[in-house]
């Protein structure tokens, strides 16, 4: 197990690396930038010998003017090539950020609804957004310092050994030691940004659970309820925030100690060879400069790895998803379907959402004719939604086939088979956009004119105009700014524009007033017109002009007819209605 969590993460490294390699150009010319940099951070620490030796102890008034110019030099290359080093760092890091969101996005997207429905929203959000900035910040900020900082070491290494070899070599008995820190604190740090980055998805998905509850929250005065549970997210949160700090704080102390014995060692070291006149104090001070800047840089490889180890935590949550397997695969030679009236047909079919559960459907056999109108009904957990996610594919079949129009669903290019399929839901989706955009997202390419007759369709035009910009009245999110029945009709209308051959009705009138229900179903009886549509009803008395009716129960049908014939049976269905009328006369108005 531990050698394949390896090799996996060897596999994301490459990956990741692959990806940096990609910007090859920019990569030498950030390098040549940085090389710029180390160059002149090198060249700080060589003028402390002239300034020592020929200006403050030889006097040399031609030194004087000339240092000063070449001083200005140095820090103007010094400014330029970090400039260039870190706009193109970040160019790269930008770049590849958005690659992982763009892929990301596409890779959720692409997943089948059983992975929506595993994973919590917010904590998704978390990837796109916290975790790829994180991301981010290892692969530009962290990089661009690495390299600047490892060719800092190297020009003053250089300048060590150039001034004073044998204190060089007394020198690195300390350096080894000061690289130590940042193993050690380095794996903490993982660590803790891994529970940290999960705590940050846990929180998001508690925000947009709550704000979207929002109502639920105030009426059943549950507020200080989850203020609590907000304040122990935050504490879990704040325990491994300064789980981090703490790693993250005791790292450069260790190394400032460290590097403080060794810069003691070269003061006496180096202080006995002036004294002694193998030296000079030029040389000596030039040497202190070096290796006093030296430390600067490796103290910082100490922040750099907390970025990184930050980084691949983070990394490896968003490759988690990226790598993720769909159980809903398009074949390579799949058929592209094309029909403008659609049969369907369910064959032995048996469906279970997971190994661990009991079957949600049995041995169902079942076709429904082109333009025929078949109502689902049953007790809830029956397997009336689950019967009509297999046509779209949102699931595939765990034994039997569904066909199409003649034709496996899975034989099918994923596109065409959709493009063929209209669905209402009971809970109306709609998008934070104009009207106008949200009955066109069921057609693209449709023209204002069709927008307009399929809200004429759907009994939506008249309270549309009714809206201060009428079809460009922006509707809030979800349709905040709707009632049930005008958030039904727009879902309606969109449906309507899609001119679907396949409709899926999944109890579109469930959540609506009698009022509203009525003025929805003459809209959704103008939807069904001429398609083959499969109607999920709550209430029964809504569907007595479905052609056919088929009674769910515990994932078979149980029964099937007609309204009358089903009656005519007194079974399960007789009984259901029973129940609904008893309920409705229950619940009239009493009048004097």
């Amino acid at each position: 197990m531990k050698n394949k969590r390896a090799r996996l993460s060897r596999d994301r490294w490459s990956k990741i690396f692959e990806l940096v390699k990609g910007y090859w150009k920019q990569l030498m010319l950030a390098a040549l930038c940085m090389i710029v940099v180390a160059g002149a951070n090198g060249s700080m620490a060589l003028l402390v010998k002239p300034v020592m030796d020929d200006i403050f102890i030889a006097r040399n008034k031609e030194m004087l003017l000339l240092i000063p110019g070449l001083a200005i030099l140095v820090f103007f290359l010094k400014g330029a090539g970090t400039y260039g080093s870190e706009y193109l760092m970040n160019y790269i890091g930008e770049r590849i950020i958005r690659y992982f969101r763009d892929g990301l996005y596409e890779k959720i997207t692409d997943l089948p609804i059983s992975f929506i429905h595993k994973e919590k929203t917010g904590a998704l959000m978390s990837r796109i957004t916290n975790d790829v900035n994180i991301v981010k910040g290892m692969v530009s900020t962290a990089v661009i310092n690495i390299f600047r900082d490892f060719f800092s070491v190297i020009a003053f290494l250089g300048v060590i050994f150039y001034r004073d070899w044998k204190l060089a070599l007394g020198a690195f008995i300390v350096l080894p030691l000061a690289f130590y820190p940042i193993l050690i604190f380095g794996r903490r740090v993982r660590k803790f940004s891994t529970g940290t980055q999960e705590t940050m998805a846990d929180l998001n998905a508690f925000l947009h659970e709550t704000f979207s509850g929002a109502k639920i929250i105030k009426i059943f005065s549950l507020g200080n309820f989850e203020k609590a549970r907000f304040k122990e997210k935050t504490a879990e949160l704040f325990r491994l925030e300064m789980k981090k700090v703490v790693s993250k704080a005791l790292s450069s102390p260790v190394m400032e100690f460290l590097g403080g014995l060794g810069i003691a060692f070269i003061i006496w070291f180096g202080g006995m060879r002036v004294i002694n006149g193998t030296s000079t104090p030029g040389v000596f001070f030039s040497f202190l400069t070096a290796v006093m800047m030296l430390y600067d840089p490796v103290k910082k490889l100490t922040k750099m790895n907390n970025t990184i180890q930050e980084g691949v935590a983070a990394a490896s949550r968003i490759f988690d998803i990226l790598e993720e397997q769909t159980d809903i695969r398009e074949k390579d030679n799949a058929q592209v379907l094309n029909a403008d009236a659609c049969d369907v047909h369910f064959e032995n079919v048996s469906f279970t959402y997971g190994p661990d559960e009991d079957p949600a459907l049995k041995d169902i056999n079942l076709n429904v004719a082109p333009g025929e109108v078949l109502a689902l009904v049953g007790m809830s957990g029956g397997g009336k939604t689950s019967l009509v996610n297999l046509i779209p594919r949102l699931y595939d079949v765990s034994s039997g086939r569904v066909s199409i129009a003649g034709k496996d669903v899975r034989e099918l290019t994923i596109d065409s088979l959709r493009a063929h399929i209209s669905i209402v839901t009971q809970e109306p989706i709609l998008f934070n956009e104009t009207v106008r955009e949200n009955i066109r997202y069921g057609k693209m390419d449709a023209t204002d004119l069709e927008i307009e007759n399929a809200a004429r369709a759907a009994f939506a035009h008249d309270f549309i105009l009714r809206f201060p910009k009428g079809y460009d009245t922006v509707i809030g999110e979800l349709g905040s700014r709707l009632s049930g029945g005008e958030k039904q009709r727009l879902c309606i209308a969109r449906a309507l524009i899609k001119n679907a051959p396949v409709l899926i009705l999944d109890e579109a009138t469930s959540a609506l007033d009698s009022q509203a229900e009525k003025v929805v179903q003459k809209a959704l009886e103008n939807l069904m017109k001429g398609r083959t549509s499969f109607v999920i009803a709550h209430r029964l008395s809504t569907i007595d002009y479905a052609s056919r009716i088929i009674l769910l129960k515990n994932g078979s049908i149980a029964e099937q007819g007609t309204h009358d014939e089903l009656m005519a049976l007194e079974g399960a269905y007789y009984k259901l209605q029973s129940m609904q009328a008893a309920k409705t006369r229950s619940s009239a108005p009493v009048t004097a």
